[in-house]
């Protein structure tokens, strides 16, 4: 409990969630069941690799997360490009959900990925005015955002 009220901790438990989330569906990604895609909305695919290499940059990008979480000081720029993927992410599956193929998980992704990127800037914007409450000026100096 003591993690959720503090806000660096918060930030690092999101980064953590976020992380979790990307592991699993690059997993998911990599396996591919076939019943599972087909419930998802995704017809057969026969092709491994792009659906693999989507598969391992969700699994890059959870490592990503984790080294956020971890420091959220030294990596704050890694917390920061979080927020710019989770952007990009949501832009991309909803153009894709308008302009290609209108695949429910597509738009629910596009939700989800909006969501955690709002979540990530909030707990960041929380963190950095806590710290500023602290009247530290060497700390604020080193977490200012650019």
């Amino acid at each position: 409990m003591k993690v959720i009220k503090n806000p660096r901790g918060r930030l690092s438990l999101l980064l953590i969630l976020v992380a979790i989330h990307s592991f699993c569906v690059g997993v998911g990604l990599i396996i591919r069941p076939a019943e599972l895609m087909e419930l998802f909305g995704f017809g057969m695919c026969y092709e491994r690799f792009f659906p693999t290499q989507g598969g391992v940059f969700h699994i890059v990008m959870a490592v990503g997360y984790l080294m956020a979480a971890y420091n959220v000081d030294q990596y704050r720029c890694l917390v920061i490009f979080s927020i710019i993927v989770k952007i990009m992410a949501t832009v991309f599956l909803f153009t894709y959900f308008i302009a290609v193929e209108q695949i429910w998980l597509v738009l629910m992704s596009g939700f989800s990925d909006g969501l955690m990127g709002m979540a990530i800037y909030v707990a960041l914007l929380l963190y950095l005015k806590s710290r500023k409450s602290q009247k530290n000026p060497e700390l604020i100096r080193k977490i200012r955002i650019y």
